[in-house]
């Protein structure tokens, strides 16, 4: 008998290009937006002395910017078929990104900056010599609700569409 066919791949790309679906779609709008209020995030708190718990908060943002770098690269060029195993179930990979890792890590490193602000407010008093990082702390947190909320919204929207049985992010 003859032997069947090979199962047809992935459409070869000769160059890679800008999938221009992607940055229009709301899941492209929101990655930019989260991956520039995570940069004013972490470059915030590195650009300051910190200390204690802001050494986490500081980790889990550059964690959660460089995935979501990575994720937006790939999306954006239309490769997220060459990952293994991930390529597959991209949109579930999203999800899981945005709700648990986006959400998570910067709902818990704006926590520890917004306590951390707090704990620093005295030194906007007039007359303070020493150096206030309260500014520094409270744009940190403030970045990272916003961010945590558009990984939220990012989620939400992944979410929607894994439930109307969609399997691709745009």
């Amino acid at each position: 008998p003859p032997a069947a066919p090979p199962p047809p791949g992935p459409a070869a790309r000769g160059s890679l290009s800008i999938h221009r679906a992607f940055l229009r779609s709301p899941l492209g709008v929101l990655r930019l937006g989260q991956l520039l209020l995570g940069a004013a995030f972490w470059v915030t708190v590195a650009a300051h002395k910190y200390e204690g718990a802001a050494h986490f908060a500081l980790f889990a943002a550059v964690l959660v910017w460089l995935l979501t770098l990575a994720l937006f690269g790939l999306s954006l060029l239309g490769r997220w078929a060459l990952v293994p195993w991930f390529g597959s179930r991209w949109l579930l990979t999203n999800l899981v990104h945005d709700l648990v890792l986006g959400m998570g890590l910067y709902a818990a490193a704006t926590g520890i900056m917004g306590y951390k602000a707090g704990r620093k407010s005295y030194c906007n008093l007039p007359g303070y010599s020493q150096r206030c990082l309260y500014g520094a702390y409270l744009s940190a947190s403030v970045c990272g609700g916003i961010a945590a909320c558009l990984y939220l919204f990012s989620g939400l929207y992944c979410l929607s569409r894994r439930c109307r049985d969609e399997r691709d992010i745009i």
